[in-house]
């Protein structure tokens, strides 16, 4: 069942170009081609990319952190309180008004005493800024050796320079071994990234990061396998272009380096437009949705492959959205602030923003018997008392 299986699979009708055979890409006369079973070395390959980086993050990482100052934020502890706690985890870490209310009154805590607590307790759950630019630091030495090492493999090919050759004699196009072990490092390090996914810092984009690293090893894997490795390789230095620089900037960014962090934005915001809005439309998606079948018909591949491609365009499109408000932001206030992505850590005496989030209960609440005081005693040494005398359970 499995040979059958398998044999549908790869009908040569599905992967390649009309009038071609999987025999034209036999390993003959000196000449070497890309075969699907290739790429299963990524898997041990990424297992040691893994390794690589939380080596890399505890010898390299954190000692630069500590070296040019980055420090993180002094974080109050949780008092242990199992009836918010389970609140948090099963119902959620922002509760609704009359949730806090009576979350309050079961807990024998003040409205306010119970928005610390939820307070703490998301920032608890927040990376450190340490953890941050260790993150940065990994994929920065990442993005940009690999950039660099693009750039030196490809930068000899024709291709690179003119993208319609990358369907010259397709696909009968034999494999250089710096090609293979340029593509084999790049899907090895996604792999990596969606191992680690789970233990990365969660950011509000985190479903459009797992469905871009899926894209990305899905189309790593189709383009080798149906041996597309120049214009997938173009894909890969188009993108690791503005990569780099992102990552530069978060680095800057966590040490407080804002004018270099504001000049590498910038940069990074000019690059990645020019590169994933201009080039990536008019000569990647141009390439292969038009010249690569002028000289044959379209075919399934040719389908699957525009759709991954278009996939990628989306994505640019959201996260173009996202820089746009970052620099709307850097343009009105004359610098670089957080990433729009991340989560702000809430300061342990916001209680400004907390009366926002929930206003006074209705005088109908408050006064009821066992109703939570909504304010709190006036007097500061009376404020000290409660606090630090109401029980909390």
């Amino acid at each position: 069942m499995w040979s059958s299986l398998n044999e549908w699979l790869w009908q040569e009708r599905f992967w390649l170009p009309p009038n071609n055979s999987w025999a034209v890409l036999e390993d003959r006369d000196g000449l070497v081609y890309a075969h699907p079973q290739d790429m299963l070395m990524a898997l041990p390959l990424a297992l040691a990319l893994v390794a690589v980086r939380f080596t890399f993050e505890r010898f390299i990482g954190l000692p630069l952190s500590r070296w040019l100052g980055v420090r993180n934020q002094t974080r109050r502890p949780v008092k242990p309180n199992a009836t918010l706690e389970k609140h948090f985890l099963m119902e959620g870490q922002r509760p609704t008004e009359p949730q806090m209310s009576l979350l309050a009154t079961q807990c024998g805590l003040t409205l306010r005493q119970t928005q610390r607590w939820f307070r703490r307790r998301r920032n608890q759950d927040r990376p450190c800024l340490t953890k941050k630019f260790c993150e940065a630091s990994w994929r920065f030495a990442f993005y940009l050796c690999s950039f660099i090492g693009g750039i030196s493999v490809l930068y000899h090919e024709s291709w690179l320079w003119t993208p319609v050759m990358c369907w010259d004699s397709y696909p009968q196009q034999p494999l250089k071994p710096a090609l293979y072990h340029w593509y084999l490092l790049e899907l090895s390090f996604y792999v990596s990234l969606l191992i680690t996914l789970p233990f990365d810092t969660k950011r509000k984009d985190f479903k459009e990061q797992v469905a871009h690293h899926f894209v990305a090893i899905t189309l790593i894997v189709f383009s080798y396998s149906t041996n597309l490795l120049r214009i997938g390789s173009l894909v890969l230095l188009l993108h690791d272009s503005s990569d780099y620089l992102l990552e530069a900037c978060k680095l800057f960014n966590y040490t407080h380096w804002r004018r270099v962090c504001d000049a590498l934005f910038i940069i990074f915001s000019l690059v990645f437009f020019y590169t994933r809005l201009v080039l990536f439309p008019t000569q990647i998606l141009y390439t292969t949705y038009y010249e690569s079948i002028a000289n044959s018909g379209p075919f399934f591949g040719y389908y699957f492959f525009n759709a991954l491609l278009m996939t990628l365009q989306l994505l640019h499109v959201f996260w173009s959205c996202l820089i746009l408000r970052m620099i709307y932001s850097f343009v009105k206030k004359g610098q670089m602030e957080k990433d729009v992505r991340s989560d702000v850590e809430e300061s342990d005496s916001s209680d400004g923003e907390a009366a926002q989030e929930y206003p006074q209960l209705k005088n109908r609440a408050a006064h009821r018997p066992g109703a939570a005081p909504t304010d709190g005693p006036r007097s500061r040494a009376a404020r000290r008392m409660a606090n630090g005398h109401t029980p909390a359970t």
